[in-house]
């Protein structure tokens, strides 16, 4: 558990960052059109299922802009972090 609080606050490689910064867009572009297309969508789905249609990609979007965090480049991390 130690190993994984040291990797958070560790600088995040470029490429993690990008695939991050990535999937927070997607997610966020998909839940603002569930909301924007939300009268058209309720002719298809119940609420509930455009309630899911909207929250999903956008908790999705942030937990994986979450876990990229844990990603270093850094193989000698300094004990006292």
């Amino acid at each position: 558990m130690g190993s994984l609080k040291k990797n958070y606050w560790s600088p995040t490689p470029k490429k993690w960052r990008k695939i991050g910064d990535a999937l927070l867009a997607a997610s966020t572009i998909t839940s603002v059109s569930g909301m924007w297309q939300f009268e058209n969508l309720k002719e298809v789905f119940t609420i509930d299922q455009i309630r899911w249609l909207i929250v999903s990609p956008m908790m999705l979007g942030v937990i994986g802009k979450f876990l990229t965090n844990f990603f270093t480049t850094s193989k000698n991390q300094d004990p006292q972090l």
